[in-house]
């Protein structure tokens, strides 16, 4: 039975989407070009900029790691697999454009001209980031999951208010996506409509954590849509696919479209890092399929099948790879000279009482220290 003065709710008004999320999806399948029909319209001279970087980039990454066996890198996280994402992202940026990497992202780095002894400074433990970031618009590599990603957007944003001419691209891996930073990061972006782009590296492993324990989207591609922003699925193996599509969000980006979200499928081929234990959570088979899938060997097939690789190129850019290869193993060898003075020196623009303080101490210990040397030792 009705109640008397009973309350009857109205229906709320008439409700439609902000943003019509239909243009925003990514597609049903990554995009590829490499296989494709669409390849043999690639510039030639740019498959062979994409050839060189790879190996050059592969050779880097087996150095890199043979050097933390020997005890001149604290550590290295291989991007073995990953090269056709770090060059891609690296090539897709003009000079005024700036890059913010993860700590994988060294070829990334080395692509934008970073010295590569520089790039591994950082990793050497040695002081501070090891390059200078404005010569090149380089972040520092960020150790830390995702925090580079806000500092893109405030440099993006920061970049149009002031009429600059600038994109940021910031690189990512598919565990970053799962910490707070990522979430901020994406909804500053497309809330200011800022010229940032996004590429998340999905190599199927945050560590030893599978995706699937991460997240139950259909893509971490499919996140965009949630923040407003256009979502791009690649194959991340396929670095004429990642050019173009980087390329192309870029372009969106400096022309007033907003951000990006892009998502590049693909594999972690090593350990984590030279401290991991990869065994422990995969088995030895479980990358076969995208070894097969190799970002040296498309572009190499590519290259060959349009005759624009013959055995002597190849030896040339093999070549080209050992000798900084041989370079970076000879610098690398060479004790960094290190001054103790340092840890004070760039703590603060005006030092504080107590690190006068602290510098003071130190100061006055080497000093005894050395008068307590016996006559002939070296200092």
């Amino acid at each position: 039975m009705e109640q008397r003065g009973a309350y009857t709710p109205t229906p709320p008004p008439a409700w439609t989407p902000r943003t019509d999320p239909a243009p925003l999806l990514p597609d049903a399948e990554p995009y590829r070009v490499l296989g494709t029909p669409a390849a043999r319209e690639a510039d030639p001279e740019l498959l062979r900029r994409l050839h060189t970087a790879l190996v050059r980039g592969r050779r880097y990454n087996t150095q890199a790691t043979a050097l933390t066996k020997q005890g001149r890198l604290a550590v290295y996280p291989s991007s073995t697999g990953q090269e056709a994402c770090e060059i891609g992202a690296a090539f897709a940026l003009e000079e005024r454009d700036w890059l913010f990497p993860s700590y994988r992202d060294t070829l990334a780095v080395i692509a934008r001209g970073v010295d590569p002894v520089e790039t591994l400074t950082l990793l050497r433990g040695d002081w501070h980031t090891g390059y200078d970031p404005y010569e090149h618009r380089v972040a520092p590599l960020s150790t830390p999951l995702a925090t580079q990603l806000p500092h893109a957007v405030g440099l993006a944003h920061a970049a149009r208010l002031k009429g600059d001419d600038v994109v940021a691209l910031a690189m990512v891996g598919d565990g970053g996506t799962s910490e707070g930073d990522f979430h901020e990061a994406l909804n500053f972006a497309a809330v200011w409509r800022s010229p940032v782009v996004f590429l998340v590296q999905n190599n199927g492993f945050a560590i030893s954590v599978p995706l699937d324990k991460q997240t139950a989207a259909p893509s971490l591609a499919h996140k965009a849509v949630g923040y407003g922003m256009r979502g791009r699925l690649v194959d991340g193996n396929d670095a004429l696919a990642v050019h173009e599509v980087l390329t192309e969000a870029v372009r969106h980006a400096r022309a007033g479209g907003g951000p990006t979200l892009v998502e590049a499928l693909t594999y972690r081929v090593e350990a984590h890092t030279n401290a991991d234990d990869a065994g422990r959570y995969r088995a030895p088979t479980d990358g076969d399929a995208w070894r097969a899938h190799d970002p040296v060997a498309l572009v190499e097939a590519e290259l060959t099948a349009r005759g624009l690789l013959d055995a002597d190129t190849l030896e040339a850019v093999r070549a080209d790879a050992e000798t900084m290869a041989a370079d970076l193993r000879a610098r690398m060898n060479q004790d960094a000279p290190l001054d103790p003075m340092d840890l004070f020196a760039h703590v603060y623009a005006e030092p504080t009482p107590q690190l006068r303080e602290q510098e003071a101490q130190l100061r006055a210990e080497i000093a005894a220290a050395a008068e307590d040397r016996p006559e002939g030792t070296p200092r």
